[in-house]
């Protein structure tokens, strides 16, 4: 069903890419693309949908055939029938306001029945659990209803081959075990599947193999059983969540008694008649690493905006180091990483935004090559942000917070780790830990939103 020979792409004005890629997936069967974030996946599912070259433009070679068609040879919309994809960022491939339109639109584009439509429609609404969400707006949806109305609206056109990536990426643990069911029952009906993730263990007993990536090449084919096979330490290694349900990394060791830096009192937040939450009253202490977790849709994201000061809270206050904080004395001592971390990116390199608004000394230049090299992005420092793959962006994302702290503040910051590979995950909030704790800054996190102009120069002479 997927055929790729020898093929190669570069992305252009860029050295990230793949290399000599061969690769034969049997219809009906699942194959998984995993590996460190960076390594190639999401590029390999571009040359599968079609996406690279004839959106991200680059230097191709090699051959790629859906059902025994070149795709080189067939239109963008052919390709489309042939090939449906779930992207990371669910909200790049809405096109309707309201959901029931949204999964109804690529039908509509290839001229189906108005009858046809509706069922397709109604069946992927049903399928993937969102008929109480059927009438709501998309843009008020959580992340993870939006991934899941995403793969709703490819469902309703059943093409040949899904390719989907990182589809886990914005989903709860009930949404996780929603989409695998679906994913299964998608294999069982005869449809081919191709996945790029590193989270793999909610894939075992869907996958027929694991192709692990690394440097743009595929160095490995495992099975399942393979898998299960490797000692955890091995696992971890090649930067790869565990295939074993419930092994989570170890939590870092921190002071028994460590004073709150953040306290929130009697916090409640409505949108119109619509409880967020109620009466919550939290205690952050300094040094430590605190999860807020929960269902999509549980107002996880809108408490993280109303502590940075992005968002109103309805009632209740918020503390910093004991005194009530203003939103304007938040945004200065709290920063926010959101789930989309390409929208916080202003510049055109990496090292350009980790210096923005700095003043360039020797002291900031050594400072930012230490972040860089500690968080693997020193070899991209020359890179655009947006050409970094997701969990690179991620981690830039966080590097900027670590530089951006102000020397012995309190500054905290609120951090999504979704994209980033388990030993991509372990570095970056240690990290944080210990940078907030002593390091110098030349400027508080929401000054590098200010003014633009005054961006350095200095990311060449990061050598």
């Amino acid at each position: 069903m997927i055929e790729l020979t020898r093929a190669s792409f570069q992305y252009e004005n860029s050295d990230r890419g793949v290399q000599d890629i061969s690769l034969s997936v049997k219809g009906g069967e699942c194959v998984v693309l995993t590996g460190l974030s960076g390594c190639g996946k999401t590029t390999v599912t571009r040359l599968v949908n079609g996406l690279a070259p004839s959106y991200y433009p680059g230097a191709f070679s090699g051959s790629v055939r859906i059902d025994g068609k070149d795709i080189s040879r067939l239109s963008t919309w052919e390709i489309g029938r042939l090939v449906g994809s779930v992207f990371q960022d669910p909200k790049s491939q809405f096109f309707s306001s309201e959901l029931a339109g949204e999964v109804a639109f690529p039908c509509e584009n290839y001229g189906l029945s108005t009858r046809e439509i509706r069922e397709r429609t109604d069946a992927a609404i049903e399928a993937l659990h969102l008929s109480h969400l059927k009438d709501r707006a998309v843009d008020v949806l959580s992340s993870g209803e939006k991934q899941r109305a995403a793969i709703a609206s490819v469902y309703a056109m059943k093409p040949k081959v899904f390719v989907c990536d990182e589809p886990t990426a914005n989903l709860d643990a009930a949404g996780t075990r929603q989409l695998a069911q679906t994913l299964r029952q998608l294999k069982e009906q005869g449809f081919t599947l191709l996945i790029a993730e590193h989270r793999i263990d909610w894939l075992m007993g869907i996958a027929d193999r694991f192709l692990y990536l690394r440097d743009g090449r595929i160095a490995a084919e495992y099975t399942p059983k393979d898998l299960l096979l490797l000692p955890e330490a091995d696992i971890l290694g090649m930067g790869l969540r565990s295939p074993r349900k419930g092994m989570s990394l170890p939590a870092p060791s921190v002071l028994d008694e460590s004073p709150a830096v953040l306290k929130t009192a009697g916090l409640s937040k409505r949108i119109c008649k619509e409880v967020i939450f109620d009466d919550v009253s939290l205690s952050f202490p300094k040094g430590r690493v605190t999860a807020i977790t929960g269902q999509n849709g549980a107002g996880k994201t809108t408490l993280a905006q109303i502590l940075c000061g992005l968002a109103r809270q309805t009632r209740g206050h918020i503390l910093i180091d004991g005194k009530k904080a203003r939103a304007a004395v938040r945004r200065r001592e709290i920063y926010y990483c959101g789930n989309d971390t390409s929208t916080q990116f202003f510049t055109a390199s990496v090292a350009e935004e980790l210096l923005l608004n700095t003043e360039l000394t020797e002291e900031s230049k050594d400072r930012a090559i230490h972040l860089l090299k500690e968080f693997g992005l020193y070899e991209y420092r020359d890179a655009h942000p947006s050409t970094l793959s997701g969990g690179q962006k991620q981690r830039l994302a966080i590097a900027c917070a670590v530089f951006s702290a102000p020397a012995g503040s309190s500054t905290a910051m609120v951090v999504p780790l979704s994209e980033l590979s388990s030993t991509q995950t372990e570095p970056p909030w240690r990290s944080a830990i210990s940078h907030t704790r002593e390091s110098p800054s030349p400027a508080p996190p929401y000054s590098r939103l200010r003014d633009l102009s005054t961006r350095k120069k200095g990311w060449k002479m990061l050598r």
